[in-house]
């Protein structure tokens, strides 16, 4: 079924009434902001400028002078990093395109029907990572630098190709019969390019939202790779590699590798059932020797926070697929839906953000404490998680009603058991 009438359309893509983000204005702040910060992090907190924490008296009359400098303006971009990104990308693409991979079927679309997704981001990855195995083994592990020494340009460039993605679907979103994301028709071009007008913006069977998910989780662990290579190159070898290099690259790699395992689980998330893909979407090292205590400890709070994650997941993704191997108690809705109210779901509302951000916490364990600095990340994913309950919450409200309030007393907290 599709909106082959003005009527029918309509009905399936009303207007949206009610803004997110503080609207337009906060659209455009995160739109600028989010591709500035891993500048803004390179350019204050290097050797440079200093170390980490940069000096904050000397950061305003910097980072005026090379604003208003055409020569650094010039250096953000690098062709030779361009085109490998580009390339790295369209390997990407091509892998998705002849690699075998599992054809699942998603949710229940507004319009009646079932969109099939072919999945096989972990065969990528991991054709990616034997070939990144051979070329360290081959020519040394200086061969894989160039992630590290190409940063800014390589930056650019998925900025570069995040804005193209956001333009193109936004662009291909107006084409006739088009289903669109429910937060998306605003009619406001800021707003909608941000936060996405269509929700599965797709090239015949080639979605391109969910396909997105894989580049993004492989780049991670090559700049990982690139990063350790750096360090080996330095220490002579990957023998000297510190354990908290070691550590980062583990923790992090693995979660890449269990989350593309699992790649049929982002299918119930609602990165892929509410939200539509735009800018929101298409865009985001210290040497130091732990010793076996702290190691230990840092990865305890890594494999707390794994377990907690995917347990979660599994409960949730089991329970949404008509499966309850566990006998999980729920509460059945006036329409029929059915909310878990035990396991780990009894605990909070959203368990699986308690793991992730255990899990982030200890990728940045490894780096001390002698800078804020390397706990950005956390930081900033707290605050994207707690907002991110929070829409979630309010969707839940909308499509629940009073059912939504008798469940909160249920489950009060809403991410960490007995705390929030």
């Amino acid at each position: 079924m599709s909106p082959t009438s003005k009527t029918t359309s309509k009905e399936l893509n009303p207007c949206t009434t009610k803004f997110e983000f503080f609207g337009p204005p906060g659209a455009l702040f995160i739109s600028i902001v989010a591709p500035s910060t891993p500048y803004l992090l390179y350019f204050s907190c290097s050797k440079e400028s200093g170390g980490c924490p940069p000096s904050l008296a000397s950061l305003p009359n910097r980072a005026l002078f090379a604003l208003s400098s055409l020569e650094w303006w010039k250096n953000l971009w690098d062709t030779e990093a361009s085109l490998i990104y580009l390339g790295w990308y369209a390997f990407c693409v091509v892998a998705w395109a002849i690699l075998p991979g599992e054809q699942v079927e998603g949710g229940v679309l507004r319009t009646g029907d079932k969109k099939k997704y072919k999945l096989n981001a972990l065969s990528t990855l991991l054709l990616e990572l034997g070939i990144t195995a051979g070329i360290i083994n081959k020519y040394g592990p200086e061969a894989f630098t160039i992630i590290y020494h190409k940063w800014v340009g390589f930056v650019t460039a998925a900025v570069s190709m995040s804005i193209f993605l956001a333009v193109m679907v936004y662009v291909m979103s107006f084409q006739k019969d088009k289903l669109l994301a429910l937060g998306g028709n605003t009619g406001n071009v800021i707003y909608d390019f941000f936060i996405g007008r269509e929700l599965n913006p797709s090239i015949r069977s080639f979605d391109i939202k969910s396909f997105n998910e894989g580049p993004g989780l492989i780049l991670w662990t090559l700049i990982d790779i690139s990063m350790v290579c750096e360090q080996a190159t330095r220490r002579g070898g990957l023998a000297n590699v510190t354990d908290s290099m070691w550590l980062v690259l583990v923790f992090q790699s693995f979660y890449v590798i269990d989350s593309l395992y699992n790649q049929s689980a982002i299918l119930t998330t609602m990165d892929i059932t509410t939200d539509g893909f735009g800018f929101m979407l298409a865009v985001v090292i210290l040497p130091l020797f732990l010793g076996s205590f702290a190691y230990g400890w840092v990865f305890v709070v890594n494999a707390l926070g794994y377990y907690i994650f995917r347990n979660a997941n599994s409960e949730k993704n089991d329970f949404r697929n008509g499966k309850n191997p566990t006998n999980l108690q729920y509460f059945t809705t006036e329409s029929g839906s059915k909310l878990l109210t035990s396991g780990w779901w009894g605990r909070s509302r959203h368990p699986n953000y308690f793991g992730d951000l255990l899990m982030a916490l200890a990728w940045s364990l490894p780096t001390g404490f002698d800078t804020p600095i390397t706990y950005f990340y956390v930081g900033v994913f707290t605050v994207m998680l707690m907002h991110r309950q929070h829409r979630d919450d309010e969707n839940c409200k909308k499509k629940y009603g009073a059912d939504w309030e008798k469940y909160k007393k249920m489950v009060p907290y809403k991410i960490i058991p007995y705390v929030y």
